[in-house]
């Protein structure tokens, strides 16, 4: 790369490393990343091709690529990541947003019909991508985003501000569902929602580079099953949600029949019923509390 002397030479090179390390989207890739380190917008780079680049300039782009190179992902190397059409930052302390999730925000405004006043909770909000686009998008909430990782709540209050919406969510530190018993909204909670972690530990081996060796661990494995976060949220959130509540929950690929038959097993919930996402993968489970009695759906 040493002989990029020019913005159009620097690009091709940087492709050129990108598709000799495996990486699929090589091309687009390497405008991104050469945008970011020159700071210019992407299409003003095919119109300054014959610009000469400095030697800070080309040691940043190589700094970068090699990054890449090395599979860590590319949205913590440029920070960001787009979800519900806002722009989040990301750090390895948190799970990069994946379009999957959006279907969390549908779902849960969809099934909600939410009054003013309500309380809703996101469970493992790593970025905040899921409480931080609720916030933007319904007024006069009480919104908790709970996260045993002080680091990531760290980034999600990050967020918030940026997004303008401090003031509508209260941060919880801890395990679980656990911090909300300090907050009296036992049975007052009209909606749960969580992205829980969700691969077994027989699939972590498997999984690409990007996910394996830099996303956090704590926020992707769940244990042998990879249905253990769900089958905790399915019997801890009875006693936080209002009759009618919703649980609003993601699953990985293969997993609805187990976790739809722990809820069903669980009793206390009624409309249990999933969701499939865009490539036919049932990815959402959503289960509501039972209005009286145990029901078993």
């Amino acid at each position: 790369m040493s002989d990029s002397r020019t913005v159009g030479k620097l690009l091709v090179n940087a492709q050129q490393m990108l598709e000799g390390a495996g990486i699929a989207n090589a091309v687009q890739e390497a405008r991104w990343l050469l945008a970011y380190a020159l700071e210019m917008k992407h299409h003003e780079l095919a119109s300054r091709a014959e610009q000469s680049v400095t030697a800070e300039q080309l040691a940043c782009v190589l700094s970068l690529v090699r990054r890449r190179e090395s599979r860590e992902p590319l949205q913590y190397i440029l920070g960001s990541q787009e979800f519900c059409g806002l722009d989040f930052s990301v750090t390895p302390a948190v799970l990069i947003p994946r379009p999957e999730t959006e279907l969390l925000i549908q779902e849960t405004l969809r099934e909600g019909g939410f009054a003013g006043g309500a309380v809703l909770v996101d469970v493992g909000t790593g970025s905040g991508c899921v409480a931080v686009t609720l916030a933007t998008i319904l007024g006069g909430m009480r919104i908790f985003a709970l996260d045993c990782s002080h680091d990531a709540l760290s980034v999600a209050k990050a967020n918030a501000e940026r997004h303008g919406v401090s003031d509508k969510i209260v941060w919880l530190e801890g395990d679980f569902l656990s911090p909300l018993k300090e907050c009296s909204v036992a049975g007052a909670v009209d909606a749960i929602i969580s992205n829980p972690p969700y691969i077994a530990e027989a699939d972590w081996a498997g999984l690409q580079p990007e996910v394996r060796d830099y996303e956090p661990r704590q926020a992707l494995l769940a244990g042998p099953q990879g249905t253990e976060f769900h089958e905790r949220l399915i019997h801890d959130s009875k006693q936080f949600l209002v009759p009618g509540g919703l649980l609003v929950m993601e699953l990985g690929q293969g997993q609805a029949p187990l976790v739809r038959r722990v809820a069903e097993a669980a009793g206390g919930y009624t409309g249990i019923q999933t969701v499939k996402d865009e490539a036919g993968i049932d990815r959402v489970l959503i289960a509501r509390r039972a209005c009286e009695g145990p029901s078993h759906g």
